[in-house]
């Protein structure tokens, strides 16, 4: 079976690795969280750059058969560089605009994501290529990811601060809002309280682990299925923090992997 490599600035990521639990629990992972580090929106384009390298590297040493970019801040920024430089396959997320460009009925579409990828060269190529008539309405959601980071998702600061973000989205009458940060996803309690039921949320989960599952289909790794796979879950701030945050925001049922958290050494 695989170890696939799940990296993300923070535990954001962990959305990803949720639904690749779901898909693929045959596999053992390991996610690793750049806490110490986050929020890499407000950094600039070199620093996720090379900090990405570093952290795929570092993954590809523990012996990871791939590696998902489990953060569109630093899909954005590093992919191509990162594809160029190792030979497993390396999946990156992105915000699903063209999804909700063809779902929204009033071509009116939000998207909430960090700064960096608003500005990110790959998100404007990507925007490019879709109809005219669709109007995106862009959004950076500052001050969203340490709040959750700090396990406030659902706490009266992060809705009031999500409130004002969400306004000019909600005032355009746009019917599709785009979640363009892997984090985002545990917001959908706040976003429905704010937003109603009648808006179309597009997260792309499902469709980055199911590009993992045919990468994987198409190199595939020998090896015997264990009763009990494994996860590791690696923290360059807190290992502990990580993994109670993991217990806390993932749905899928982890008991068929031995659980271990370690703390990422300085690199």
């Amino acid at each position: 079976m695989a170890l696939i490599g799940v990296f993300d600035s923070g535990v954001g990521g962990l959305s990803i690795l949720d639904e690749a639990l779901r898909q693929l629990p045959q596999h053992d992972f390991i996610y690793l969280a750049d806490s110490g580090n986050a929020p890499y929106g407000e950094r600039s384009s070199d620093w996720i750059a090379a900090r990405s390298m570093v952290l795929c590297r570092y993954l590809l040493d523990q012996g990871c058969d791939a590696i998902v970019l489990a953060c569109n801040t630093a899909t954005a920024q590093a992919i191509a560089q990162i594809r160029n430089s190792l030979t497993i396959p390396i999946i990156g997320v992105e915000p699903g605009i063209k999804p909700a460009a063809m779902q929204s009925q009033n071509g009116i579409v939000g998207v909430l994501a960090t700064e960096a990828t608003l500005k990110s060269d790959k998100f404007n190529a990507l925007l490019a290529t879709l109809p005219d008539q669709c109007q995106f309405i862009k959004q950076a959601g500052a001050g969203l990811v340490p709040l959750i980071e700090a396990g406030q998702a659902n706490s009266e600061e992060t809705l009031e601060l999500l409130a004002k973000h969400l306004e000019a989205i909600q005032d355009s009458g746009a019917d599709t809002l785009v979640l363009g940060c892997t984090h985002y996803p545990f917001l959908r309690k706040a976003i429905r309280k704010l937003l109603g039921d009648s808006i179309t949320i597009i997260d792309t989960s499902e469709a980055v682990v199911r590009q993992l599952k045919r990468q994987l289909e198409a190199n595939p790794i020998p090896g015997v299925k264990l009763d009990h796979q494994q996860l590791t879950f690696i923290s360059s701030k807190d290992e502990r923090s990580l993994l109670a945050m993991a217990h806390e925001l993932m749905l899928s049922d982890m008991r068929s992997h031995h659980i271990e958290a370690k703390l990422l050494g300085a690199i």
